[in-house]
């Protein structure tokens, strides 16, 4: 498939190598060299939705827009295939992982405003993401990000009519529970696997899912998931150059639903340790 998407292309000839590359969850990641060593990446998804790569494609141009965040140059877009600068990853340091620190909070201080969303919808997945604009930030987040998953096949299969009421609970409280703040262009989809240290000291961000909300759901991705030892000190940098409301430590796991949910939604029933870390965020708004 990927050969036929890239000679439709005119990107099919003197091709020296294909190579399948690990860690796409999703998409089918290749790498290509052609025969002068030129490389670069393609990315393929079996029954795509036919915008998917142009809504990847969008919100890299919007985060590398910012002028502080590092993403690869999209070189191509077709329903069936992105194609995408080979980057030369590198072993995480102290230095890349305290940056980019610097450079998130740096983007995400650069555009606040007050309006929750996005000009289109995305995905997280294969899942589309809804981005209808809001100036609310707890009813973009309980509507978007935590409710619209309870109407998801697998989720209905993997929750109990308890699970959904704390869910619809823990929305209808959100207030209580998140202070206000603006709305930030983030990344959605911040985990450590989506980020890639370069040769030159600087991570590279890949696979967004953007959309101007709080910027504490970027950082609890990245709090939520596994992360190298070098990152150690990211946190305390980002909180120096944009501070949280207090306590923000404490919301990170709230936060974090939203991606525990997407994944309930993906693999259903399947997904045992996922559903069990929802059911531990949810216990204080459970019936007793």
């Amino acid at each position: 498939m990927v050969l036929d998407e890239l000679a439709a292309l005119g990107r099919g000839g003197q091709i020296a190598g294909t190579s399948r590359l690990s860690g796409g969850e999703i998409a089918d990641v290749w790498l290509i060299t052609y025969a002068d060593g030129t490389q670069v990446i393609a990315k393929t998804v079996t029954g795509a939705a036919p915008d998917l790569f142009a809504v990847e494609a969008d919100g890299l141009a919007a985060l590398r827009g910012t002028g502080y965040l590092a993403t690869p140059q999209v070189l191509a877009v077709t329903e069936r295939l992105l194609l995408l600068e080979a980057l030369a990853p590198l072993g995480d340091s102290e230095q890349s992982w305290e940056r980019f620190a610097r450079d998130l909070a740096a983007a995400h201080r650069s555009t606040a405003g007050d309006r929750f969303g996005w000009p289109r919808d995305g995905y997280l997945g294969r899942l589309r993401q809804v981005n209808t604009w809001t100036t609310s930030g707890h009813q973009f987040f309980a509507e978007h990000r935590l409710l619209r998953y309870l109407s998801e096949p697998a989720v209905e299969q993997a929750l109990t009519a308890a699970d959904r009421g704390a869910i619809e609970r823990l929305c209808d409280r959100l207030p209580e529970v998140i202070p206000a703040m603006p709305a930030v262009l983030t990344h959605g989809d911040l985990w450590a696997g989506n980020l890639v240290s370069q040769p030159s000291g600087r991570i590279t961000v890949i696979d967004p899912a953007v959309s101007r909300t709080w910027a504490e759901v970027d950082l609890s991705m990245l709090w939520g998931s596994p992360r190298p030892p070098a990152s150690a000190r990211f946190f305390e940098i980002y909180q120096e150059l944009n501070p949280s409301p207090l306590g923000w430590a404490d919301r990170m796991p709230i936060l974090h639903l939203r991606e525990h949910l997407s994944v309930i939604a993906a693999y259903g029933p399947a997904a045992a340790s996922t559903i069990n870390q929802a059911r531990d965020i949810l216990a204080p708004f459970y019936h007793r």
